[in-house]
């Protein structure tokens, strides 16, 4: 079990990116062209086959860590595919250790890298009927606005990705962030406090044992 001893988001942030919107429009009218890797495009074909020969919903769990909220989504979703992806072979080698649950549905995890694996998962049309967020790394230094998800140049692969989008964060600004940029290409969700009986992943679980809030946004794009 992990201790209660999270430390709150320190940021030098008081509100949303002064720059947000600037640089939202900028993504929205550019071509995102860096070379897919080969890794991940061999990584996204082992997938794919498997995608192609299932015969039911797909969910997607970006940043999924160690695995432990694919599991539970395939348990909360036991007719769909739920791919969960990260890119640290670290993280997901603790599944099978410490995470693996003999009773979830039928999932699988990707290493990779998601800047790729999305775009190959819009070329290749996958049409999730859901794509979850968890607590990806906010980098709440205002400096590194472009490295947040909604900042960065897949942010428009994100929403062509379609489903229903859902984003959780223990930083409000985050979460604010990410639905003002979904507003500035014509789609409008509300952020509210998440709470739940139980915790979906480990930091969700760390989080809320050191007193900390989650906030959500929810979104059928």
């Amino acid at each position: 079990m992990e201790k209660a001893n999270s430390r709150s988001i320190t940021t030098n942030q008081t509100g949303i990116h002064e720059k947000l919107d600037e640089v939202v429009q900028r993504h929205l009218k550019a071509e995102f062209k860096k070379p897919i890797a080969a890794h991940t495009q061999a990584a996204f074909d082992e997938v794919n086959e498997k995608v192609q020969a299932f015969n039911g919903p797909i969910i997607l769990d970006s940043c999924c860590g160690v695995g432990e909220s694919t599991a539970n989504l395939a348990k909360l979703h036991p007719d769909a595919l739920v791919i969960g992806i990260d890119k640290s072979a670290h993280r997901l080698d603790k599944h099978d250790v410490e995470y693996k649950q003999s009773d979830a549905g039928q999932y699988i995890l990707v290493q990779a890298d998601l800047n790729d694996f999305w775009r190959l998962v819009e070329q290749a049309n996958w049409q999730p009927s859901h794509h979850y967020l968890f607590y990806p790394n906010p980098w709440p230094k205002s400096k590194h606005l472009q490295r947040r998800w909604h900042g960065a140049a897949i942010f428009p692969t994100i929403v062509a990705i379609g489903g229903r989008l859902e984003v959780r964060s223990n930083w409000q600004i985050y979460v604010q962030e990410f639905a003002q940029a979904l507003a500035l290409t014509g789609r409008s969700t509300k952020v509210s406090l998440y709470q739940a009986e139980q915790s979906i992943t480990p930091f969700e679980r760390k989080y809320w044992a050191s007193g900390q809030q989650s906030y959500r946004l929810v979104i059928d794009l």
